[in-house]
């Protein structure tokens, strides 16, 4: 017999659906959607880009820094940049894609173990206006990498931002405000970065990296000798200088002599230290997922080629493993079109060919690289920095498991706890830490604290970044006005009895039932029990 209060069979079907849908419109998007057209497949592109001024306001999905111009008001304007930026996008067209710019997709579904309830495969889409749910057959994730940021004083000072971030407004968009930049690091990621900004006249007054030694290639530190450019190795960022409300210098110093600091004069602070798959959609969807230093971050498990714990669910172009910057673009392209392959393989009930390693594929482990500055950012900046900027966590903090202070809880019991007395019940976990300090539940959603806090719990545990457990992340992957979500209506049957939860008899009567005939009524079809008596 059919349980009536359950959610199976209720869910409305989805407004469409595609064979398949592929999440990013960057390189390796772009390349997996064009070679599923051409092979005959109905295909969706979505891409978030152009995100709103407002979103770029809350850092997401990057750490923009409040660096852009009034150009990212006009809409039109983003959207022809956009497209002028990816000369790929109107071969997709050609193929046939069906290409949605400005649409988020803020979850995706399939059922499994804790869900069953659903109609098929779905992804939940969403524009500036309205939501909707999109089937699939077959998914392929290109998502891309997310900013990597670390805290040191003034880490929230207008003018600080990610390096993807920076790009982002420097080649996609044209909007970049900004006009002599510090750079953090000194990798292939900074030093391609500031090439960039260079080519297009901005002035690059220096790079800064904790180790001894540059971290670029040869090639590209030639590139930057010859244009004058400072690398300061074995040198820690102290602070970011404000003046008037923005970025006006870096305070840096060598790692041994801290008292004698150097203020590089500045207008923006890139991090470009690293950045990490965003994994945000294949962890809702319920793929399993590693960590591991040598693909940049956590990343899904992989199963053949691009493939998933979860069969046909696919991973591409950063979001599988970051790309070294310096690579070329063909790498993410074939990294897209191997992605295809094994999504049509797979809906023809075929197994995929494996493919050999991408050459492109960032070398070394950045766990390593990223613990150097963790270690030299605490060390320098003490225990006062912030890591979670939206709830005003500081480091102190974040190890002391305290909560924040503007709540203004305060007992013997929260003052004797710290990550070394949670340590004494297992590993730290960051939902833990999250839950007890709320690091990383604001609106930018942890983008600018998850990964610091993981570092942070591995200096706490004495281990490595692969140790700590993966943060969880739940849908809306990003920021929705409700009355956007709002717009998917419930059907009728999923409307009916939605406050009586499962049927349990100790929960809610029906608040128009409470006190009317109807209240015994159920009471009694229920065998009893009420939390309103």
């Amino acid at each position: 017999m059919n349980d009536r209060f359950a959610i199976g069979g209720k869910l409305s079907k989805p407004r469409e659906h595609a064979q398949l849908l592929v999440v990013g419109a960057g390189a390796a998007g772009v390349a997996a959607a064009i070679e599923g057209a051409q092979a005959g497949l109905s295909v969706v592109l979505v891409d978030e880009n152009p995100v709103s001024a407002g979103l770029m306001g809350l850092d997401v999905p990057l750490f923009y820094g409040q660096r852009m111009t009034a150009a990212v008001q006009e809409e039109g304007r983003m959207v022809e940049r956009l497209v002028a930026s990816s000369p790929a996008l109107e071969a997709a067209y050609d193929a046939g894609v069906d290409v949605r710019l400005g649409v988020t997709v803020w979850g995706a579904f399939v059922n499994g173990p804790a869900v069953r309830a659903l109609p098929g495969r779905v992804a939940g889409l969403a524009d500036a206006d309205t939501s909707w749910l999109c089937g699939f057959d077959a998914l392929i994730l290109a998502t891309g990498a997310r900013d990597l940021v670390l805290g040191f004083a003034g880490v929230d000072t207008p003018g600080v931002m990610g390096v993807r971030a920076l790009d982002a407004l420097l080649s996609r968009y044209d909007a970049f405000s900004g006009r002599r930049i510090v750079f953090l690091g000194s990798g292939n990621l900074a030093a391609t970065a500031a090439l960039r900004a260079i080519e297009r006249g901005i002035e690059v007054a220096a790079l800064v990296e904790v180790l001894p030694e540059p971290q670029a290639a040869p090639a590209l530190m030639d590139a930057l000798a010859a244009h004058g450019v400072r690398v300061l190795t074995s040198h820690v960022i102290l602070r970011a200088e404000a003046a008037g409300g923005d970025v006006a210098a870096a305070i840096v110093a060598p790692l041994q002599d801290t008292g004698a600091a150097e203020r590089l004069a500045c207008d923006t602070i890139c991090l470009a230290i690293g950045v990490s798959p965003a994994i945000e959609l294949a962890d809702v969807a319920g793929c399993k997922l590693v960590a591991r230093g040598a693909d940049g971050g956590p990343v899904a498990r992989a199963v053949g080629p691009a493939g998933t714990s979860i069969a046909g669910v696919f991973m591409a172009g950063d979001c599988a493993g970051v790309i070294d910057p310096a690579a070329d673009m063909s790498v993410a392209e074939a990294s897209g079109r191997d992605a295809a392959h094994a999504a049509m393989a797979w809906l023809a009930g075929e197994s995929a060919a494996e493919t050999p390693a991408s050459a492109g594929a960032a070398a070394g482990d950045a766990y390593v690289y990223r613990m150097a500055w963790m270690r030299a950012l605490v060390e320098s900046g003490g225990m006062s920095a912030p890591v979670c900027l939206c709830e005003e966590v500081s480091r102190a903090d974040l190890l002391g498991v305290q909560p924040p202070r503007y709540l203004g809880c305060e007992s013997r019991q929260m003052a004797s706890r710290s990550a070394e007395t949670l340590l004494q019940d297992g590993p730290l976990n960051p939902d833990q830490i999250k839950r007890l300090t709320r690091a990383g539940m604001g609106p930018c959603q942890g983008r600018r604290c998850r990964d610091q806090v993981a570092l942070l719990l591995a200096m706490a545990s004495n281990g490595s970044p692969q140790d700590v457990p993966l943060a969880s992340h739940r849908a809306p992957v990003r920021p929705l006005p409700l009355r956007v979500l709002a717009a998917d209506d419930e059907s009728v049957e999923m409307r009916d009895l939605w406050d009586v939860w499962f049927g349990i008899p100790t929960q809610w009567i029906p608040y128009d039932d409470i006190g009317t005939e109807r209240e015994a009524e159920i009471l009694s079809a229920h065998g009893g029990g009420n939390m309103h008596l």
